[in-house]
């Protein structure tokens, strides 16, 4: 189905928020093309792919975005999903994000060798980044981030308790 002029195009998207033992998370330093030189912090992911599922697209979009290669097993999640308006490069959308927490080495070398075209010049940086100094900071991609980036610091800290004390 085509939207009509003015309607949001949906673009469900799969999210990872890599987290290291320090409880900072690996965000990515972006601009929208549509408008240059605003740049903001925000999560490693993009849109499913037709006959992908949500842990499939994040492991792609984990390598394309960063040059790490993960398991979907080492997902851990959902930890959120939300639905969020949104424009990028002058297109309105929809956002059907689900979020995924992953445990990561904060030493971990982070590439920019794999981005797809639109991604190339407008991916800028990256970055550990607690929730709390995000916030502080302000350029978060979308203002509850650091929100979400909690959940993520949560549930991989209970994953580790959980394989510390099996049942």
């Amino acid at each position: 189905m085509v939207p009509t002029a003015g309607e949001p195009t949906l673009r469900v998207t799969a999210r990872v928020l890599p987290v290291n033992h320090r409880g900072e998370v690996l965000l990515l330093l972006d601009q929208d093309p549509g408008r240059p030189g605003v740049a903001r912090w925000g999560t490693i992911g993009g849109a499913v792919d037709p006959g992908e599922t949500l842990h499939d697209a994040a492991v792609r979009e984990m390598h394309e975005e960063t040059g790490i290669r993960i398991e979907a097993s080492a997902l851990v999640g959902p930890v959120h999903r939300d639905l969020v308006p949104f424009s990028y490069d002058g297109r309105a959308f929809l956002g059907d994000s689900t979020f995924f927490a992953l445990t990561l080495a904060h030493d971990v070398e982070v590439v920019f060798d794999h981005l797809e075209p639109l991604e190339v010049d407008n991916v800028l940086d990256h970055g550990w980044w607690s929730p709390t100094d995000l916030a502080a900071d302000g350029r978060a991609v979308f203002p509850d981030l650091p929100d979400i980036m909690t959940k993520a610091v949560e549930a991989v800290a209970q994953l580790a308790a959980d394989e510390r004390n099996p049942q």
